[in-house]
């Protein structure tokens, strides 16, 4: 049988391999368990007040370096998340 890894334990290791070092976003009902897997993959996790904040807060750690991870949880405030990152392209 193969080695297997969880999901998130991959995403989290590949992240970090870009050079992030924190993940920025929002905990919520459908993101719980995958945050988790954060701290345990040596990355550091910045929680904020909303979905919009935290756009800009990972817009602006991108901008200093180089890229950025979000999570957010599912549900209407995705739409405030992607005016954030709208907005980071448009600049």
């Amino acid at each position: 049988m193969a080695p297997t890894i969880e999901l998130a334990d991959y995403l989290f290791t590949r992240i970090r391999q870009l050079g992030i070092q924190t993940v920025h976003g929002l905990p919520g009902d459908y993101n719980l368990q995958l945050l988790d897997h954060v701290v345990p993959s040596g990355l550091e996790w910045s929680g904020n007040c909303n979905e919009l904040n935290a756009g800009y807060v990972a817009d602006g750690y991108a901008r200093v370096k180089g890229v950025s991870a979000l999570v957010t949880t599912f549900g209407v405030g995705e739409l405030s998340a992607v005016n954030a990152i709208a907005g980071s392209y448009a600049e």
